[in-house]
């Protein structure tokens, strides 16, 4: 008898059973990054925007309902993510500096998990474009990162022009914009070129016709690739919107009626607030179609949108979310489709909130709630869905996959892992979030309030039941010896009493005790922070 043939056959089933154990002791990764998403959805609570996929992947997982991030701006709150590190570590405080250049030896979660024996690719934003490399960062994935070309739109209509506007007459007139660059500036970290940039955009197209359905297409179709590979994956898929300008199908505007939409109900600045606190727009203000609903100048630190146009901007917003979601259920159905969910972690969350007219405020750039606050769901084989108000941070996603993944978390990290909170919704793994953000003072404030620079560092201290902001002078990092002396200015605000920030009761007598509680949060988190020389 001849024993070759089934020493080859039981050689194979061996070498079919490892990949597939290898595999199923490996959970799967879908890593999905959202722009400029802040939890309005309906999983958090909000009736009126429809998000029935995120919603949907809300009741497989686990919602952290109090998630913050370290800085209310796409590039160094994605840098912090991706590496567990915070910004006054990774160096990363703005849209130009390149991670790898300011810390040589950052490791990022995609690079890391290859070491782990996944095999990782990306499709999307997940860095900000002027924080890493061409390749968004190469040394993070196995494969070159997936770009989309003019022939992946649908209708034949090519690459939206600055990779949003459709409208043949918008593509016209950019088209005739001079090319030279002149027109380029940068205001609160947002680099803006040219002249034609409406904020919105509602033509009833199919949804590959922007960038968002194009990459969902292309997450779906490795998806499908990676599941029939036999080694574990870590899939990154970003989604642009709904990050400025509102650029969604038709079908997704008709989702709403404007007269609906939820005007902010509080549009002040707080009441004893410090002006460095707040930001004059500025991102908003650079769409052409924003200066004649502007009735503020530009000077100041407020914009006083026209009421229809907050309407408008805000309808988009919902329009943009749903688009997105849209997207997500792709992924979800994929995966579906594959016998996959069983085996993938799934983590969703947005970089960092997003002002909607809140204290005269759009975009993200603060301390504030809705500009630090952001969405985070984690999904993962064999754990309950459910809510939970334990605090977390972004930096927490890095050390929670890894402990999900039963992989090694590396030593550096400065988050915690958010397994046990998964295990028990009730269970708190950090006592207070830390997010910062930096500002700079016009030369004669700096010379009055004698300052050597203008340079200032707000870091602002998240408790369960408070927001305590301190302004650190001279260009302060927490990574230095903390002195109270260098305090500019500082805020406290009340959630409980106070859910829209109206009032800053640092001064207040009645919040004495909780002002030396939440400074005592602070010296701590400085003491931990600290390099020691």
């Amino acid at each position: 008898m001849n024993k070759r043939p089934v020493l080859i056959l039981i050689a194979l089933s061996l070498t079919f059973f490892m990949s597939y154990g290898q595999k199923k002791s490996k959970p799967n990764i879908l890593f999905i990054a959202v722009d400029d998403l802040k939890p309005e959805l309906g999983c958090y609570g909000n009736q009126l925007i429809k998000t029935p996929n995120i919603d949907r992947l809300a009741k497989m997982g686990t919602v952290f309902a109090k998630n913050y991030c370290q800085q209310a701006v796409c590039g160094p709150s994605r840098a912090s993510i991706m590496t567990g590190l915070r910004p006054d570590v990774t160096k990363v405080w703005d849209l130009k500096t390149k991670m790898r250049e300011a810390n040589p030896d950052i490791v990022t979660i995609p690079q890391y998990f290859i070491t782990q024996g996944y095999v990782t690719e990306g499709v999307g934003k997940i860095y900000h474009p002027g924080c890493a490399d061409k390749q968004s960062d190469g040394m993070s994935w196995s494969v070159p990162y997936f770009k989309s070309k003019a022939s992946d739109f649908a209708n034949g209509l090519g690459m939206p022009a600055k990779s949003q506007y459709q409208d043949l007459a918008t593509k016209a007139a950019i088209a005739a914009e001079s090319t030279d660059d002149k027109g380029k500036k940068e205001n609160d970290g947002e680099s803006v070129a040219g002249t034609v940039k409406p904020s919105s955009e509602c033509l009833n197209l199919p949804d590959d016709a922007y960038e968002d359905g194009v990459n969902a297409l292309i997450a779906k179709r490795e998806l499908i690739k990676l599941s029939n590979n036999g080694q574990p994956y870590f899939l990154a898929v970003g989604f642009h919107k709904p990050h400025l300008p509102f650029v969604a199908p038709k079908k997704y505007w008709d989702l709403y009626n404007r007269a609906d939409m939820p005007l902010a109900p509080f549009q002040e600045h707080s009441e004893n607030g410090p002006l460095i606190a707040y930001h004059k727009s500025s991102e908003l203000r650079n769409y052409t179609d924003i200066p004649a609903y502007a009735t503020l100048s530009p000077d100041d630190l407020r914009i006083g949108l026209k009421e229809e146009k907050q309407k408008e901007l805000i309808h988009g917003y919902y329009a943009a979310v749903s688009y997105m979601d849209a997207q997500v259920g792709i992924l979800l159905n994929t995966l579906d489709s594959l016998g996959e969910l069983n085996n993938t972690i799934i983590v969703l969350w947005g970089d960092h909130g997003w002002h909607l007219g809140d204290h005269d405020l759009w975009e993200k750039h603060t301390n504030f709630e809705n500009a630090t606050r952001s969405p985070l769901i984690f999904v993962a084989p064999g754990f309950k869905s459910g809510t939970t108000s334990s605090l977390s941070e972004h930096l927490d996603v890095f050390p929670t996959l890894c402990d999900l993944a039963n992989v090694p978390i590396p030593d550096k990290l400065q988050g915690k892992s958010l397994k046990p909170v998964m295990q028990n919704k009730k269970k708190e793994v950090i006592k207070f979030a830390v997010s910062q953000y930096p500002r700079k003072l016009k030369a004669s404030e700096a010379k009055k309030a004698e300052l050597t620079d203008g340079k200032l560092m707000g870091y602002s201290i998240r408790s369960d039941k408070y927001r305590y902001t301190v302004w650190l002078n001279n260009s302060f990092a927490s990574t230095e010896f903390f002195s109270p002396t260098r305090i500019y200015a500082s805020e406290l605000y009340d959630y409980v009493n106070d859910p829209l920030e109206k009032v800053n009761v640092v001064t207040s007598v009645k919040y004495k005790e909780v002002v030396e509680e939440m400074n005592e949060y602070l010296i701590d988190f400085m003491k931990s922070q600290e390099v020691k020389k």
